[in-house]
């Protein structure tokens, strides 16, 4: 079923226009300087629609470094002129406002990106950056909505990806996405549009809200080693002249003590007071048993220390000294908007011991927590290529959010070590809500058996959460669970009645967007509730809102649930908008407003929608025009329709749909 909405909503300024379907005229003349304002500004946009645009024939990791070289390369030598380059003339009033360096950069992007699909080739990478020894890079793999979008770009060609792209990612009126074509050199514009038109894509392709997603950011990558055992090879041909490299920099004498004492640690870079105090295993801070009964507020710095190598001084000295200043081999990583940076002064221990054939110490300085791990074996302790350094923010953590750590994640498995007010876990399927959720041991030391981590597939057949002391956590791929909660958005509750349990499993498969984002916690809100035309029953409109540690960067969700199946009552829910960042299904602003097409048994095509209890009106203009007194409407529609779609609440404010 596709349905398809164009949500009208407050959105960051465009870098090229401010109305839709508008393409400025640029000027005559394009200052070097100007260009290079607009490629910095937008470098993750114009870098996106470079991925886009260029041949998928072969890995995604070569495709991401094309698409930054052809965006570095982009740059101008001098002045240039812009006639003949199939712009419109200038425009007058509110259409004026235009950045005309981003016009004419992205030109520059699509013909180059358009060159390299036409010579059958890949574009040749330059000798110097961008470029990435010994690492694959590669975006974050999305769900079966990406994959499937991603596969039905891949069968357009290249005029026809860059169709596609400057009207649904940039939102091109048709002439002026030919005018573009016919600029960046394209023989056949027409052509081209035509077969973007075409292409079979799936439900929210064409709202900008998968283009816009993880799995199209060459900006936010994964990273993961090369050929070790060719590298290896290589290695031991460069051995010789290595070691004499370092037997001239031990004579000329290197700071301090070298790799032994710190392990994987690079060499000391600052001697001052608040470094050394940072360096120093015996100024740790440690947390009694008892602290967290007593304090004023449970967090991390109640926790106590705990495993059984918190006396190994030499153990610590490596982890402080590793996050002070990793070296070359040490895999670092980080959540989102969290700094890497070394401590300010003496952290707090909150463990140190043996997991799963490795060792882990976990570290909290007020802002974050930090885990770093060695083989149990010391195999790479010397040369730092066995040690892992993991960041994450946890600045303003109470009790709520503060009931557990990842200590290990392997094989598909992860362990927790919990809060010392955590009494017992047990774990949960949010897929199967009626299922009897199943004990989890807590060791002595906090930490808690294997658990299965979620395995996002088109299926969603499971996805496993904790219930520790009432809350529910979940794994996104981070060293802090993200609690799940359900409820008003100014007073979300925990999921433990049967409606919040089942609109969670209609949910759940939709936590797979929120993974590596630094997510804090996930609301699901049941904001309305529709009888469908045709009497074929109610249907539940639902916001799910993420929330990060760092405030920005929250994902919204509007999701339509219609009467599941018979035999299926907990089929997902059906995504309506996406959003990222704003105040829409937060507690600042606790309004929603959401619309889909609707396909009722009879073959005829419904708009829905649907706004919370404080929304009086709702109005839909543009290709589907009708208004209704209260927060639902449904319109009589035809496939591929779209709307603009306005509420209207009891004050006389407006408020825009989701997406």
């Amino acid at each position: 079923m596709k349905q398809q909405q164009k949500a009208q909503q407050a959105t960051p300024r465009r870098p090229d226009r401010t109305s839709p379907g508008s393409l400025e005229d640029v000027g005559d003349v394009i200052d070097v300087e100007q260009a290079e304002a607009a490629l910095v500004e937008h470098y993750p946009r114009l870098v996106r629609l470079a991925y886009l645009v260029l041949p998928p024939g072969q890995s995604r990791s070569r495709r991401v470094l094309a698409a930054h070289g052809v965006v570095q390369r982009t740059l101008p030598r001098q002045r240039s002129s812009t006639r003949g380059a199939g712009l419109p003339a200038p425009r007058t009033g509110a259409d004026a406002a235009i950045d005309p360096g981003y016009a004419f950069v992205r030109l520059r992007v699509l013909r180059a990106a358009l060159a390299g699909g036409r010579t059958r080739r890949w574009l040749p990478l330059p000798p110097l950056l961008p470029q990435v020894w010994g690492l694959r890079l590669f975006p974050r793999s999305g769900g079966a909505d990406e994959l499937a979008l991603d596969q039905a770009l891949s069968a357009l060609s290249g005029p026809g990806r860059a169709a596609f792209v400057l009207r649904d990612l940039e939102r091109l009126s048709a002439p002026e996405t030919r005018r573009v074509l016919e600029a960046a050199g394209v023989t056949h514009p027409r052509e081209a549009l035509e077969e973007a038109e075409r292409a079979t894509t799936p439900a929210g392709s064409r709202d900008r809200s998968l283009l816009e997603s993880a799995e199209f950011d060459p900006c936010a990558l994964q990273a993961r080693p090369t050929d070790l055992i060719r590298r290896r090879q290589h290695g031991r041909a460069v051995l010789a002249a290595g070691a004499a490299v370092l037997v001239c920099g031990a004579l000329l004498g290197l700071p301090g003590e070298g790799w032994g004492p710190d392990g994987a640690a690079a060499p000391p870079y600052a001697q001052n007071a608040a470094a050394e105090a940072a360096l120093d295993p015996g100024k740790l801070a440690v947390s009694s048993a008892t602290a967290w009964k007593h304090a004023a507020r449970q967090d991390f710095a109640t926790w106590p220390a705990r495993g059984d190598r918190i006396h190994d001084r030499a153990l610590l000295r490596r982890a402080l000294a590793v996050w002070a200043r990793p070296g070359a081999g040490v895999q670092v990583s980080a959540t989102p908007g969290t700094p890497a940076g070394p401590a300010a002064g003496p952290a707090q221990l909150l463990f140190a011991g043996v997991v799963n054939h490795a060792v882990v110490v976990l570290l909290h300085d007020g802002l974050r927590v930090v885990r770093y791990a060695e083989a149990a074996d010391g195999e790479g302790q010397s040369d730092g290529t066995g040690a892992a350094l993991d960041f994450a923010r946890t600045d303003g953590a109470a009790a709520a959010s503060a009931t557990a750590l990842v200590v290990s994640r392997t094989q598909g498995n992860v362990r927790f070590l919990t809060a010392p007010w955590v009494k017992s876990a047990r774990l949960v399927d949010l897929v199967k809500p009626e299922a009897v959720d199943q004990q989890v041991r807590v060791g002595a030391g906090g930490v808690t058996d294997p658990v299965p981590i979620a395995q996002p597939t088109a299926q969603c057949t499971t996805w496993p959460a904790l219930r520790m002391g009432g809350r529910l956590l979940t794994d996104l791929g981070e060293l802090v669970p993200a609690r799940l909660t359900y409820g008003s958005p100014r007073k979300p509750g925990d999921v433990t009645s049967p409606k919040a349990r089942t609109a969670w499993a209609r949910t759940a498969c939709q936590l797979a967007v929120t993974r590596g984002q630094g997510v804090r916690t996930v609301n699901a809100w049941e904001f309305a509730r529709q009888p469908l035309p045709g009497g074929a029953g109610t249907a539940a409109w639902l916001c799910t809102r993420a929330e990060t540690w760092r405030g920005p960067g929250s994902r919204t969700m509007a999701q339509i649930q219609t009467p599941a199946p018979h035999g299926k009552p907990y089929t997902p829910g059906t995504i309506a908008a996406r959003a990222e960042g704003g105040t829409a299904c937060g507690p600042r602003a606790p309004h929603a407003l959401a619309g889909v097409l609707w396909k009722a048994a009879d073959k005829r095509w419904w708009l829905l929608a649907a706004g919370s209890h404080r929304i009086t009106s709702v109005r839909a203009t543009g290709g589907i025009s009708g208004q209704s007194t209260g927060r639902l409407l449904a319109l009589p529609a035809k496939a591929g329709d779209r709307a603009e779609l306005t509420g209207r609440l009891a004050n006389g404010g407006r408020v825009g749909a989701i997406g």
